[in-house]
């Protein structure tokens, strides 16, 4: 498989939960894999697909705010938009490597007025 920049390769992983695009992770989801956020803290990669993956495929927007790489890790910021108009914003920190996403971690944001 073609190497992708991490940069590149985290924006596309939301992309790909966006439109439920389970064989894209499947193939970068590293094995030793982990996602941790406020209300999940070290879930391995079956876990994620068990909590996360059920909200795969919805349809959301996300407008990147931020995409910063620095050495294995981007640090991605963005405003998700979802299907029935609801917004929010999250930080979260993506740490690549050999083209594989090793781990994640979520800082919830805050909900978007409807201006925003």
């Amino acid at each position: 498989m073609p190497k992708t920049s991490p940069r590149r390769l985290a924006q596309r992983s939301y992309e790909a939960f966006a439109a439920g695009d389970r064989k894209f992770f499947e193939q970068h989801l590293a094995e030793d894999f982990t996602f941790s956020s406020p209300l999940d803290v070290g879930l391995d990669r079956a876990g994620y697909f068990a909590r996360c993956w059920p909200g795969a495929g919805q349809g959301q927007k996300f407008n990147f705010l931020r995409l910063i790489e620095h050495d294995d890790e981007v640090v991605v910021t963005y405003e998700m938009t979802k299907p029935n108009g609801a917004k929010g914003r999250n930080t979260e920190i993506l740490l690549i490597k050999d083209n594989k996403i090793v781990s994640v971690e979520v800082y919830f944001g805050w909900d978007l007025l409807p201006n925003h």
